[in-house]
């Protein structure tokens, strides 16, 4: 699913330009052999919980930078830099990705 461009207002009835999470899938396909957007995540900050998918993902930076829905703290970085991804994910409290039924074997 390609990455939907919003015009919310911010507090200041501004349009932030967020982007929502979907943007995350092609990136995060280079670290997880599984598609991340379609995970479960729940906010360090505010313990919203929902996919990937729904967070406000800004990529006016160096990397991408997702925000909780709920709340807006910084739930996930990520940057490439020399040849790495680098992935910060303090503002996840939980993240469960969905395996399959081949993944399920295992369990």
């Amino acid at each position: 699913m390609a990455p939907t461009r919003t015009d919310e207002p911010d507090a200041d009835g501004v349009p932030d330009g967020h982007i929502d999470g979907n943007a995350l899938a092609g990136p995060l396909s280079e670290v997880f052999a599984v598609d991340v957007t379609a995970a479960t995540s729940r906010c360090a900050h505010c313990g919203c919980t929902g996919p990937l998918a729904r967070l406000y993902v800004y990529d006016k930076a160096p990397g991408l930078v997702a925000r909780c829905q709920q709340c807006g703290g910084v739930v996930l970085r990520m940057v490439r830099a020399r040849g790495a991804a680098c992935l910060d994910m303090t503002g996840v409290a939980l993240l469960s990705i969905p395996l399959g039924e081949a993944g399920l074997q295992g369990a």
